[in-house]
C-alpha cells in the first residue's frame, strides 16, 4: 500500500484499527475474517519473509487479537519503514502481511508502484474519480481499479504484466489464451502472389 506523506499518518492509524478488528477462526464460519494459511509450511513462509524484512530494516508492527496457535494462521502484520533497499521491498507476502510505504507525493506513489517485479493488480483511491482513471494510466500493471480493491468477475479481463503473468482471463480474451492459432499462407505457385 503506497500513501502519499500528507495523509500517511492518519492513514496508518485507521489502517491499523480495521487490521485489528479482524477474527480469526474456522473458514467455514461466517464472523471469520482471517483464516488459516494452507498449510504450516506456508505460515512459516510467512513468518520467515517477516523475519527477513525486519533484519533488513522494516518495522513489523503484530495487530489485533492472538490468532489460534492451532493451524495454519500468522499474526496480522504491519511493515513499515521499507526501502528499496531491503529486499522485502520487492515480494509479495501471501499471508496477511501489509507494507506501507510512504511517498513524497503522486509522482513519487507511481514510481514507486512501477518500481515492482510484479504487476498484477493495484487499486488508486481518490476524490477526483476521472484524475484517478489518469494515473490508473500511468501504473504498470495488468488491471488498475479506481476506488475500490482489486477484484475478480468473470466479465472482466483478468490477467498481469511482468512476473505476474502474461495474457488473460476471462471473458473472450480468456478463451482465446487456450486457442492455438494456426496461419496457413499459400502462395501460388504460377503467379508467386
Amino acid at each position: 500500500i503506497i500513501v502519499v506523506d500528507e495523509i500517511y499518518d492518519e492513514f496508518l492509524t485507521l489502517y491499523t484499527e480495521g487490521v485489528a478488528q479482524l477474527k480469526a477462526g474456522n473458514p467455514f464460519d461466517v464472523e471469520t475474517t482471517l483464516a488459516p494459511l494452507s498449510s504450516q509450511a506456508a505460515a512459516e513462509e510467512v513468518r520467515e519473509k517477516i523475519r527477513q524484512a525486519v533484519i533488513h530494516g522494516a518495522i513489523a508492527t503484530e495487530v489485533g487479537a492472538r490468532v489460534p496457535s492451532q493451524g495454519a494462521f500468522v499474526q496480522p502484520t504491519i511493515l513499515t519503514n521499507l526501502t528499496p533497499e531491503n529486499p522485502a521491498y520487492y515480494w509479495e507476502f501471501f499471508g496477511p502481511v501489509s507494507m506501507i510505504l510512504r511517498a513524497k507525493d503522486e509522482p513519487d506513489a507511481i514510481d514507486i508502484a512501477n518500481d515492482s517485479p510484479f504487476g498484477l493488480g493495484g487499486s488508486v483511491f481518490t476524490e477526483d474519480t476521472k484524475h484517478g482513471a489518469e494515473v490508473a494510466k500511468r501504473i504498470s500493471s495488468g488491471m488498475v481499479f479506481v476506488n475500490r480493491p482489486a477484484f475478480s468477475n468473470a466479465n472482466l479481463p483478468f490477467g498481469g504484466i511482468k512476473r505476474s503473468g502474461y495474457g488473460r482471463e476471462l471473458i473472450g480474451l480468456g478463451i482465446k489464451e487456450f486457442i492455438n492459432h494456426k496461419l496457413i499462407y499459400v502462395t501460388d505457385s504460377k503467379t508467386k502472389a
